[in-house]
């Protein structure tokens, strides 16, 4: 009966363990990398407010389809209805001004939150 060296036994655990924290790492890199690759700018966001805030494209940016719709819709409307939609248009997008940083830090925080329990 041939029995197994407890040497060789330990350093097979030894090389899993270090298998397993290897792939560890590399998951964790490869979640960080997809973090930065999609993570949102404030000042991207500032930038599309100030040019395109009628448009809603600071929201699209950050991730809310439903309030950069509502600008659009909004900006359309401006329009047709003789500019009059483009008054409470312009009094959201001052505000979003305001709201651009926690819009930004909560879309970042969602993806880091995907990301990181993938």
């Amino acid at each position: 009966m041939s029995r197994a060296n407890p040497g060789m036994m330990q350093s097979q655990i030894k090389g899993e363990d270090t298998m397993v924290d290897e792939r560890a790492a590399l998951a964790s890199a490869r979640a960080q990398m997809m973090y930065d690759a999609n993570r949102k700018s404030a000042g991207v966001a500032y930038l599309l407010c100030l040019f395109f805030g009628g448009f809603g494209a600071h929201r699209f940016y950050l991730g809310s389809k439903l309030g950069g719709a509502v600008q659009l819709g909004l900006w359309v409307a401006g329009w047709v209805t003789l500019f009059l939609a483009w008054i409470p248009l312009g009094i959201w997008v001052l505000i979003d001004l305001f709201l651009i940083p926690g819009m930004a830090r909560d879309r970042n925080m969602e993806l880091a939150d995907r990301f990181a329990f993938d």
